[in-house]
């Protein structure tokens, strides 16, 4: 039996009041446009989130849910819901709320528009809606980023990005690796295009990172994702007739 056309992987921890509306979205996004499954990865939640996506599951055909048995990280809950995804492509959403499902039929569109080396189309928060700290924290993140990697990517932090699955498994695996997917990719041979998508203020809950351990950790991973890129190597290789 062939799998969908695309899989929506969401990760979530403890976003129990944000769940519903949220699979009502991307319901409303992509149901008679494209073949889809919605990918609900549960990081251990300690609130009522699983048993809300337990309920969803009757009423949602198109919703499945994994849960991890040890908690794990977001980067973590990524990778476990796209091996389980069954669709070729793979669009993913932070489960907070703030990325727009309605934004996945314009990335399909790009995708369709574009090369067939374009393997990720990654979201680009054009008017964010985050605290005037986290802006000035993200755009000095982004700047020496950028520095460093020279991925020509302006946001690699958004959430909402449009990859294939087959390619992004291909990639390096380490905790944090969703804030590194462009450079990952074009490490791999493949280019990356950055598009902008509507960004929205958290309706309820509260955020699962500060500016504090978002720098700590940041710190460590440039370094360790530069040295990736500099002992990279791809060689094309062709099957003999």
């Amino acid at each position: 039996m062939a799998g969908p056309a695309l899989s929506v992987v969401v990760p979530v921890f403890n976003e129990e009041d944000n769940v519903a509306p949220l699979v009502g979205e991307i319901v409303a996004a992509l149901r008679g446009r494209v073949d889809f499954e919605i990918v609900y990865v549960d990081d251990r939640s300690r609130d009522a989130t699983l048993e809300r996506l337990r309920a969803l599951k009757a009423e949602v055909p198109e919703l499945r849910v994994v849960r991890h048995v040890h908690q794990s990280g977001q980067s973590t809950a990524i990778r476990t819901g796209v091996k389980a995804a069954r669709g070729a492509w793979v669009a993913t959403l932070d489960g907070d709320g703030q990325n727009d499902p309605a934004d996945i039929p314009k990335l399909l569109a790009e995708r369709d528009r574009a090369e067939p080396d374009v393997k990720l189309f990654a979201g680009w928060r054009v008017d964010r809606k985050d605290t005037g700290s986290k802006r000035i924290a993200s755009k000095l993140a982004n700047a020496i980023r950028s520095r460093m990697l020279r991925d020509a990517t302006p946001d690699t932090g958004c959430g909402i990005k449009l990859f294939e699955r087959e390619a992004f498994l291909e990639l390096p695996y380490f905790d944090h690796m969703h804030r590194y997917l462009p450079a990952l990719m074009q490490r791999a041979g493949h280019r990356s295009v950055s598009v902008p998508v509507n960004h929205r203020h958290r309706a309820t809950g509260v955020s699962k990172y500060n500016n504090l351990n978002r720098a700590l950790v940041g710190i460590s991973d440039l370094r360790g994702v530069a040295w990736l890129i500099r002992r990279g190597k791809v060689t094309p290789a062709e099957e003999l007739e």
